[in-house]
């Protein structure tokens, strides 16, 4: 608040008339419509967006079907949740997250299982988890242009590779887990 102070009494301009030029809001006024942000997006012949590394998943129906081939709107709102929209019309989607992380509660007591997700987890650490860079952030979370650039992979360069050196990194710790060699 103090700097907030110190930069009006140092910036701040009187105006040159006191007349309030600010109109009234009216009723059919959305707020929240025009402070989206609005991008363009082809719909695939599966009925399926890309945006922000997901996949949305548009319901099969009539008007949906529609859409392929075609550009949609993705209306990403301040507060987070986003809409795609076919000449204004809301279109009903499902998400997949490309970006989804093992759950540590499935990492189980299992003898197999346990051991597979290890190793998911191991390949998961060396991929880059951010989102885009161009789109604007949501809600409370931090803007996604302050931080330096992963040194991580994307998700299609990860390969056989980066496979094979997780399981040699785990197979290194097979004495801690089953005892002996």
């Amino acid at each position: 608040m103090h700097l907030q102070k110190d930069y009006n009494r140092r910036f701040a301009k009187e105006p040159l008339h006191d007349f309030n030029a600010h109109r009234p809001l009216a009723l059919d006024d959305d707020l929240d419509a025009e402070f989206t942000w609005r991008e363009p997006r082809r719909v695939s012949k599966n009925l399926t967006v890309q945006y922000d590394k997901m996949l949305y998943l548009i319901e099969d129906n009539e008007y949906s079907r529609r859409a392929i081939g075609k550009y949609i709107d993705v209306w990403h709102y301040p507060d987070g949740h986003k809409e795609l929209r076919l000449n204004g019309v809301l279109l009903p989607y499902s998400t997949y997250d490309r970006l989804s992380e093992v759950d540590p509660v499935a990492i189980v007591d299992n003898k197999r299982l346990g051991h597979v997700l290890d190793v998911a987890r191991q390949v998961q650490r060396k991929r880059d988890n951010n989102r885009s860079q161009s789109l604007p952030c949501s809600g409370d979370e931090p803007s996604r242009r302050q931080h330096a650039p992963s040194i991580n992979k994307s998700q299609r360069s990860l390969n056989e590779d980066d496979l094979l050196e997780a399981m040699i990194k785990l197979q290194g710790s097979s004495e801690a887990i089953f005892g002996k060699r």
